[in-house]
């Protein structure tokens, strides 16, 4: 008879999950044992629950099904947070299994036990805890339905060790998904008209979008209905950047003329987004006064801070897919507004080369690997300011990919890296950190090493928690205080992964970091970072 560990195993793989992470623990040895007999099931072996955790929110981004992670009790469920809460702030799906304490030992504060419904009520759409094995069909469905239904998100199953060994009696569950839900004919006819009259419209396509299909539909209904499209935070990769209906992103420190000019628009269809506060600018756009569309899958993000003139509780594929019967139709301005915004955008497209002391600046960087990344590259990031030219300054066309971690969180991009050179060995994938993010989870790198993925790694040292340092200095000039970093010598922490390192000091050694990028097989390149090239003016020019 099989143990609740074997049917959460046949689940799991029975949905097309091929792949899971995990840092091992005694807590689920059970269900160790039960995958080891699941050979379509690859089970990769990570050194931090951290980096786990972020590989399979990665590995989710880019197969559309729940990634999977495994750790232990106690630290190991602490550790691997940091991947629920990326999970819920980037809408991917994720399913936590926890190795719990045995039943007899659950709410007596036994070693290592931490009560999970209460740790993750916050973060995780759904917290579930076994205490019979016969739960174990029920709750993985429940586990994946959660985790794929409305907005995608993070569930957590907390598994006693005990009861995972124990036989399961109940048959395997169906993964039941609800389809997705279409707006009602009457809201689709009133939307189709409302973007007819709109003479100054703005499309904003978020989470909604998070498929190649997605990409592929956003597409069409743009063009076919002249609309300019601007992508939520840290999503550049769902619409081609070299399109001319392309508006550019709303993220972190927008233009001000971008920013005027979005508050002209007079109709914003926010569509397969939430509305968060980065997205609208720190909640101030769209502006009182401007009509707004909200399309989301989950009513909870209608209708709060932003009145919407019409608010669909609707899947954003479904949605297009409602209008495709309607005549699209533009006023004879709209492509004057088009033409603007995608001026206003390019205008903040362009990188002046320019040399400093201390180091390359990056946006340089990033404007290299825009010119050879093939066009079916990943490119992942770590949080920092290192990063922040791939997103204004660099341009993504689908089936490129940007894996970025939309909650900010430091760690990801070596981990993610990790993910999508396991999903893709074929497609050319690099992987860029600070030196900060790099000693978190850069020592992730050992798994793409050890299994023989040819993972670019590109590593920005500037001795610095550069992004904190300048709010530092606009705060409290000249004070610097806790964002200093005194960092081993990466050429050497690079090597010892056994790749080919290649150390960039100046514009000068640009070369060869393209000849590493373009050779086959897994390298790492340093680059010596301007911290000058990216702090206020007046700190800069000292």
């Amino acid at each position: 008879m099989p143990t609740a560990a074997e049917r959460i195993a046949e689940f799991l793989a029975g949905q097309g999950i091929d792949r899971a992470f995990c840092v091992p623990g005694e807590s689920y040895i059970a269900l160790l044992d039960a995958l080891h007999a699941h050979r379509s099931l690859d089970l990769v072996t990570c050194r931090s629950e951290g980096g786990a955790g972020f590989m399979a929110v990665a590995d989710a981004k880019l197969t559309g099904l729940p990634g999977v992670v495994l750790v232990s009790r106690g630290p190991g469920a602490c550790n691997a947070s940091i991947a629920v809460h990326t999970a819920e702030q980037d809408a991917t799906p994720l399913i936590l299994l926890v190795g719990q304490v045995e039943k007899r030992d659950l709410r007596r504060n036994a070693f290592q036990e931490i009560d999970y419904a209460n740790m993750f009520r916050g973060v995780a759409k759904w917290v579930g805890e076994l205490t019979d094995p016969e739960q174990a069909p029920e709750f993985i469905a429940r586990a994946f339905a959660a985790a794929m239904g409305g907005v995608p998100g993070p569930v957590v199953l907390s598994l006693p060790e005990d009861v995972l060994a124990m036989p399961c009696r109940a048959p395997l569950m169906p993964a039941t998904l609800p389809a997705p839900v279409p707006p009602a004919p009457a809201d689709a006819a009133r939307l189709a008209a409302l973007l007819r009259g709109a003479e100054r419209p703005i499309l904003l396509a978020g989470h909604g979008f998070e498929s190649p299909e997605g990409r592929a539909a956003l597409l069409r209904f743009a063009e076919a209905w002249e609309l300019p499209v601007a992508v939520s935070f840290r999503r550049q990769d769902l619409f081609p950047n070299r399109h001319p209906l392309y508006a550019g992103d709303l993220g972190l420190r927008n233009p001000d003329a971008q920013r005027a000019a979005f508050a002209e628009a007079d109709l914003v269809l926010a569509l397969g987004t939430r509305l968060t506060d980065i997205t609208t600018q720190g909640w101030t756009w769209p502006a009182a006064g401007q009509r707004l569309v909200h399309v989301c899958a989950d009513p909870r993000f209608l209708g709060w801070l932003f009145p919407a003139e019409l608010a669909i509780a609707a899947d954003a594929r479904a949605t297009i897919d409602a209008l495709a019967a309607e005549a699209p139709a533009a006023p004879a301005g709209r492509a004057a507004w088009n033409a603007r915004l995608r001026d206003i955008h390019l205008s903040d497209c362009q990188v002046a080369p320019r040399r400093f002391e201390d180091g390359v600046a990056f946006a340089e960087v990033a404007k290299l690997i825009e010119r050879i990344a093939p066009a079916d590259a990943i490119v992942t990031l770590d949080a920092g300011t290192f990063g922040a030219p791939f997103y204004r300054k660099a341009t993504w066309t689908p089936p490129q990919r940007l894996l970025v971690p939309v909650s900010g969180a430091m760690g990801f991009g070596v981990p993610a890296g990790v993910a999508a050179a396991l999903r893709h060995p074929d497609r050319r994938v690099i992987a860029l950190v600070g030196d900060g993010g790099a000693l978190m989870t850069g020592g992730e790198y050992a798994v793409a090493v050890a299994r023989g993925v040819p993972l670019k790694l590109v590593l920005s040292d500037n001795g610095s928690y550069a992004s904190i340092r300048i709010h530092q200095e606009r705060a409290h000039p000249g004070r610097v205080s806790g964002t200093s970093l005194v960092n081993p010598d990466f050429a050497r922490w690079c090597a010892a992964f056994r790749v080919p390192v290649t150390m960039v000091e100046t514009q000068d050694d640009l070369p060869a970091l393209e000849a590493a990028l373009r050779a086959p097989g897994a390298a790492a390149i340093v680059v010596r970072t301007s911290l000058r090239a990216v702090l206020p003016g007046p700190v800069a020019a000292a």
